[in-house]
Protein backbone atom coordinates (compact mmCIF):
# COMPACT_ATOMS: atom_id res chain seq x y z
CA UNK A 1 0.00 0.00 0.00
CA UNK A 2 1.43 3.51 -0.91
CA UNK A 3 2.01 5.79 1.48
CA UNK A 4 1.87 9.77 1.73
CA UNK A 5 5.53 9.89 1.16
CA UNK A 6 5.48 8.01 -2.05
CA UNK A 7 2.60 9.56 -3.00
CA UNK A 8 4.21 12.72 -3.28
CA UNK A 9 7.35 11.46 -4.91
CA UNK A 10 4.90 9.92 -8.00
CA UNK A 11 3.21 13.03 -8.13
CA UNK A 12 6.18 14.84 -8.47
CA UNK A 13 7.50 13.09 -10.86
CA UNK A 14 4.59 12.85 -12.92
CA UNK A 15 4.73 16.74 -12.60
CA UNK A 16 6.50 17.45 -16.17
CA UNK A 17 5.42 17.16 -19.14
CA UNK A 18 7.69 14.96 -20.46
CA UNK A 19 7.58 12.71 -17.65
CA UNK A 20 3.97 12.61 -18.00
CA UNK A 21 3.90 12.05 -21.53
CA UNK A 22 6.20 8.99 -21.19
CA UNK A 23 4.12 7.25 -18.84
CA UNK A 24 1.04 7.48 -20.87
CA UNK A 25 3.31 6.28 -23.82
CA UNK A 26 4.11 2.96 -21.60
CA UNK A 27 0.28 3.01 -20.06
CA UNK A 28 -0.60 2.28 -23.87
CA UNK A 29 2.27 0.32 -24.91
CA UNK A 30 1.54 -2.25 -22.38
CA UNK A 31 3.38 -5.02 -20.25
CA UNK A 32 5.93 -5.31 -23.83
CA UNK A 33 6.82 -2.03 -22.79
CA UNK A 34 9.28 -0.13 -25.66
CA UNK A 35 12.28 0.31 -26.04
CA UNK A 36 14.34 3.74 -25.36
CA UNK A 37 14.69 4.89 -29.09
CA UNK A 38 10.95 4.62 -29.82
CA UNK A 39 10.20 5.82 -26.59
CA UNK A 40 11.98 9.20 -27.30
CA UNK A 41 10.70 9.43 -30.69
CA UNK A 42 7.18 8.97 -29.92
CA UNK A 43 7.53 11.75 -26.62
CA UNK A 44 9.75 14.33 -28.34
CA UNK A 45 12.75 14.19 -26.31
CA UNK A 46 16.31 13.79 -27.29
CA UNK A 47 18.00 10.21 -25.60
CA UNK A 48 19.55 12.03 -22.86
CA UNK A 49 17.04 13.70 -21.79
CA UNK A 50 14.92 10.60 -22.15
CA UNK A 51 17.27 9.00 -20.03
CA UNK A 52 17.16 11.51 -17.21
CA UNK A 53 13.00 11.60 -17.48
CA UNK A 54 13.08 7.95 -17.13
CA UNK A 55 15.36 7.48 -14.29
CA UNK A 56 13.42 10.42 -11.64
CA UNK A 57 10.00 7.93 -13.04
CA UNK A 58 11.96 4.81 -11.93
CA UNK A 59 12.72 6.34 -8.59
CA UNK A 60 9.66 7.16 -8.17
CA UNK A 61 8.24 3.46 -9.04
CA UNK A 62 6.38 4.69 -11.80
CA UNK A 63 8.31 2.58 -14.42
CA UNK A 64 10.57 -0.37 -14.88
CA UNK A 65 13.13 -1.90 -16.91
CA UNK A 66 14.23 -4.98 -18.37
CA UNK A 67 17.18 -6.14 -20.63
CA UNK A 68 16.15 -8.32 -23.98
CA UNK A 69 19.56 -9.01 -25.26
CA UNK A 70 21.32 -5.68 -26.31
CA UNK A 71 18.26 -3.39 -25.84
CA UNK A 72 16.49 -2.33 -23.04
CA UNK A 73 12.80 -1.78 -22.56
CA UNK A 74 10.91 0.34 -20.70
CA UNK A 75 7.36 -0.62 -19.34
CA UNK A 76 4.72 1.29 -17.21
CA UNK A 77 5.17 -0.38 -13.30
CA UNK A 78 1.35 -0.64 -13.03
CA UNK A 79 1.38 -2.00 -9.32
CA UNK A 80 2.65 1.61 -9.10
CA UNK A 81 0.25 3.37 -10.49
CA UNK A 82 -2.52 1.19 -9.37
CA UNK A 83 -1.32 2.06 -5.93
CA UNK A 84 -1.19 5.97 -6.68
CA UNK A 85 -4.79 5.65 -7.96
CA UNK A 86 -5.59 3.50 -4.52
CA UNK A 87 -3.94 6.13 -2.63
CA UNK A 88 -6.15 9.05 -4.03
CA UNK A 89 -9.71 6.94 -3.70
CA UNK A 90 -8.56 4.66 -0.64
CA UNK A 91 -11.05 7.33 1.66
CA UNK A 92 -13.30 7.89 -1.43
CA UNK A 93 -16.77 8.37 -0.88
CA UNK A 94 -17.59 8.98 2.73
CA UNK A 95 -20.40 6.33 2.80
CA UNK A 96 -21.56 7.70 -0.81
CA UNK A 97 -20.44 5.35 -3.53
CA UNK A 98 -22.52 7.37 -5.92
CA UNK A 99 -19.50 9.59 -5.70
CA UNK A 100 -16.73 7.25 -6.91
CA UNK A 101 -18.98 5.78 -9.83
CA UNK A 102 -17.65 7.66 -12.93
CA UNK A 103 -13.89 6.98 -11.51
CA UNK A 104 -14.66 3.20 -11.03
CA UNK A 105 -16.46 3.26 -14.66
CA UNK A 106 -13.43 5.05 -16.45
CA UNK A 107 -11.14 2.00 -14.75
CA UNK A 108 -13.47 -0.93 -15.51
CA UNK A 109 -13.85 0.54 -19.24
CA UNK A 110 -10.11 0.32 -19.67
CA UNK A 111 -9.95 -3.80 -18.82
CA UNK A 112 -9.41 -5.63 -21.61
CA UNK A 113 -10.21 -9.61 -21.61
CA UNK A 114 -8.05 -11.93 -23.61
CA UNK A 115 -9.13 -11.90 -27.19
CA UNK A 116 -11.16 -8.35 -26.67
CA UNK A 117 -9.99 -6.74 -29.75
CA UNK A 118 -12.44 -3.84 -29.01
CA UNK A 119 -9.52 -2.27 -27.03
CA UNK A 120 -6.81 -2.83 -29.05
Amino acid sequence: MMDERQAIAAFAALGQEHRLRIVRALVTAGPDGLAAGVLAGGVGVSGTNLSFHLKELSRAGLIQSRREGRSILYSAAFAGLSGLVEFLMRDCCQGRPEVCTPAVEALTACLCLPGDTAHA
